[in-house]
């Protein structure tokens, strides 16, 4: 499928009730109860507080492919992605009708309800869900593992998305998406299932090196049963980890979104029409490993007492009026050499104060600075 297929398929499928980062089972079910009749939709268990949690299946093919997003409640990119696929795949377009042909798909959309509703990483009982895998305390891992077990899937999509920290290597260049082929064994050995999750990730890679070059990245492989993809690939399932991570001034991630669908749908496409034997795996390895190079602000060169200083400036995400404000926060101050900002301002060696006038410190929270007397926002639209 060349590029500019699946680009001009997003723009006609894309699902425009959904926006921004706050996403719940409230802004799902209106979608999914529309769905019915043309997608298998169930109830395939409650969170912790009760919320349902669906599972929607589709394709008549023998491949079959799980997927599930938000099992951290605040990582909703790839959420908006599945509901852009899933209005895809029931368009009307011959080549993506192809792939359903070939698919047997089984989406979990939010699998953990609470921490999406509460903009949280963990559930209701402050539990990791991707941490529980071989314990399975939790109702929601234990909804994953049954669905796991009764689909008996051909290949797994662990849906995720990532900080704005990460670079992809120690460069200027922001890890946009990144993938993992989680280990399956502490030797973190390059099995025969693992090179199939590297053969697909490398197909991904090609496709999104031509819109976002040098900005995808891979994480490292250390191995924990714990975790979910680690678990399913050493039973012997083809997993990888989707990360959407930061594209240029888009924290509302919406053209992340549109590079995990390009993702989405560049990797069924493949799938559908090859045997992914893992033969083609050695192009993952060249792919650069994640690196934590940026902050979301650097303001260079303050001043502070007789010493020039670079300042650090993170985002805090907060819900807020159920809508997600992005809060600046500073979080290290010092000789940022080798760190990099998305936003950089420089302070030519004056003092940086706050809205207030005192000076900046570390874990103040600062909406405005004052630069040479000027007043600037360090919030992000």
């Amino acid at each position: 499928m060349e590029i500019e297929a699946p680009k001009k398929l997003f723009d006609k499928y894309k699902e425009k009730t959904l926006s921004h980062r706050y996403i719940t089972n409230k802004h799902i079910e209106p979608l999914i109860q529309k769905l019915c009749g043309s997608v298998q939709v169930e109830t395939i268990g409650k969170s912790v507080l009760g919320k349902p949690i669906y599972g929607l299946k589709m394709g008549t093919g023998k491949k079959r492919l799980l997927m599930w997003s938000q099992m951290h409640g605040n990582e909703s990119t790839t959420t908006k992605a599945l509901f852009d696929l899933l209005n895809t795949l029931l368009g009307d377009d011959p080549e993506v009708k192809a792939i359903l042909g070939c698919f047997t798909l089984y989406m979990i959309p939010i699998l953990n309800p609470d921490g999406a509703e509460a903009y949280t990483r963990v559930n209701a009982n402050e539990v990791d869900l991707n941490r529980d895998a071989q314990d399975l305390t939790q109702p929601e891992s234990k909804v994953l593992r049954t669905v796991f077990n009764t689909f008996k899937p051909h290949f797994c999509y662990n849906l995720h998305g990532q900080r704005t920290i990460f670079s992809a290597g120690k460069q200027r260049k922001s890890a946009i998406v990144s993938f993992l082929s989680p280990a399956q064994d502490k030797d973190c050995t390059v099995t025969a299932n693992r090179k199939v999750s590297m053969e697909i990730i490398a197909v991904m890679n090609k496709a999104l090196q031509k819109i976002i070059p040098d900005q995808v990245g891979v994480y490292d492989d250390a191995f924990n049963l714990n975790c979910v993809g680690d678990t399913f690939q050493s039973e012997n399932v083809p997993t990888i980890l989707f990360e959407a991570g930061h594209y240029p001034n888009d924290y509302a991630r919406e053209k992340t979104r549109e590079l995990i669908y390009i993702s989405y749908l560049s990797s069924l496409d493949y799938i559908a029409k090859n045997e992914v034997t893992g033969q083609l795996f050695e192009p993952y390895f060249d792919i650069p490993e994640n690196e934590k190079c940026f902050f979301d602000i650097i303001i260079r060169n303050a001043l502070f007492g007789d010493v020039k200083k670079d300042v650090a400036i993170q985002f805090q995400e907060r819900l807020i009026e159920a809508k997600i404000q992005f809060i600046p926060k500073v979080i290290e101050i010092g000789d940022l050499n080798g760190f990099f900002g998305h936003k950089e301002l420089d302070a030519q060696g004056d003092e940086v104060k706050g809205a207030t006038g005192e000076l900046l410190k570390t874990d103040s929270e600062n909406v405005f600075v004052m630069i040479k007397n000027e007043k600037t926002s360090l919030i992000s639209e």
